[in-house]
């Protein structure tokens, strides 16, 4: 299990204390002093950019600096400054930002940083102390996908509450927006008329119409699952028509006895559940829209390196 970002701070400290170092290399030292497995040492943030460990080690060895227990000589490493030695030399049991607190730079820092007061006059702190397990990334990761989460939920209560008819131009939408099915007139003038018996309808898979996609919709509530029959009946469609693809599109679920029928099949068939169905609908744009951009900028090394 990876330490949170202030446990990490005591042995970050003893390794820059050794030589000038890298968080790679720290990371490294740590990993094996821990006994991680591969795949903790591979975890990655929830938003796939960085190592979850490298995370933690760069943000312990970012809040020690603003400490002054350790220095940048050069352009990605550092070292333990005499202060950090000296912190080092006591045996402290461990090293976190109640600890780093008592250092004036520290403080000023994180007064700096903190931003608007509250209401008694206290700092709102920029870290959140309380949950030392979590890096700002993390924090930033978590809102996020909190918020992913409930306009899923709020998509398909939508949905659900529209017509099927309604529920079929969705997919005509997005099924453009993906880059299937030509135009919109021409996308909306096969899906939903196809008329052919468990088919509803027929997308182009280009824009030029080489080949086809067949379409089933299910508007099921939400634990109503699709179930191995009704993709059957799909498939079976599918053989009579001599189509090889298809894409079976339900708000609710499908059963695991559907989902491990249509991984042999000689057909490629596609299951989307509803969960899926939002998370695309947020990717392409349909039926959302943005109301608010965060830019985060990193530190260039490289602007600031020197031959």
């Amino acid at each position: 299990m990876i330490p949170d970002y202030q446990t990490l701070m005591l042995p970050v400290l003893r390794l820059a204390a050794e030589c000038e170092t890298r968080v790679a290399d720290v990371a490294e030292r740590i990993a094996d002093d821990l006994g991680l497995t591969p795949e903790e040492r591979d975890e990655l943030l929830p938003s796939g950019r960085q190592r979850l460990l490298h995370n933690r080690i760069h943000w312990a060895k970012f809040y020690m600096n603003k400490a002054g227990l350790i220095a940048s000589p050069a352009r990605g490493r550092f070292v333990a400054t005499d202060r950090g030695k000296a912190l080092l030399a006591t045996a402290p049991d461990r090293i976190d930002v109640a600890l780093l607190m008592r250092e004036p730079e520290f403080r000023e820092f994180y007064r700096n940083e903190s931003g608007p007061t509250g209401q008694d006059g206290a700092i709102a702190k920029p870290l959140d102390t309380a949950s030392p397990r979590t890096t700002p990334e993390e924090q930033i990761d978590a809102a996020h996908a909190a918020l992913q989460a409930a306009l899923r939920e709020e998509l398909l209560q939508r949905i659900l509450a529209n017509s099927p008819a309604f529920f079929e131009q969705l997919i005509v939408e997005l099924l453009v927006a993906m880059g299937y099915g030509g135009s919109h007139k021409d996308a909306a003038a096969q899906l939903g008329r196809s008329g052919d018996g468990g088919v509803d309808g027929i997308v182009n898979e280009d824009r030029l119409g080489l080949d086809r996609i067949y379409v089933q919709a299910k508007r099921y509530a939400p634990g109503n699952a699709v179930g191995r029959p009704d993709v059957n009946g799909f498939v079976g469609s599918l053989v009579g028509l001599g189509a090889t693809k298809g894409v079976f599109v339900t708000t609710s679920t499908f059963s695991q006895p559907a989902r491990d029928y249509v991984r042999h099949l000689a057909q490629r068939v596609i299951l989307i559940d509803g969960q899926e169905l939002a998370d695309l609908m947020i990717e392409h744009g349909v039926g959302v829209r943005s109301y608010r951009t965060v830019e985060f900028k990193r530190l260039d090394e490289d602007f600031f390196g020197e031959e």
